[in-house]
């Protein structure tokens, strides 16, 4: 299973109406946290010496020897993907209100590089 993150998981979420840039932005926030809740939950399962070797990958950024380790080590790992993609997708669900409120109300608030209209000078 591939987990497609993209308009249409916002879409599903309840963000599908966020301005472009903010779509980008919580796909990129999407992705890490899931990336942080995987790792910590995996690391969680794995002796000293797994975390020594797979750690060696990341800090060589060597993804694919990474996932190829993960694959090999623990190949339920992408159950854990699944388990916390979806836990992430429903936190996100329950939020999602809030946030496009929070984004309209941005888009009508007055840009720092707009003066708010200047009262005229008391007489």
């Amino acid at each position: 299973m591939a987990l497609k993150l993209d308009n249409n998981l916002l879409e599903q979420i309840g963000l599908g109406t966020l301005p472009a840039e903010e779509k980008k932005k919580m796909l990129a926030h999407i992705y890490e946290t899931l990336e942080m809740r995987v790792g910590v939950r995996l690391a969680e399962q794995m002796t000293d010496q797994q975390l020594d070797e797979f750690e060696a990958f990341i800090n060589k950024n060597d993804e694919a020897g990474a996932l190829r380790w993960l694959e090999t080590t623990f190949p339920s790992y992408k159950e854990v993907v699944a388990d916390e993609f979806e836990k992430l997708k429903n936190e996100i669900r329950q939020v999602a209100p809030q946030i496009v409120a929070e984004s309209q109300a941005a888009a009508q608030a007055p840009q720092p590089d707009q003066q708010p209209p200047q009262a005229p000078p008391a007489a």
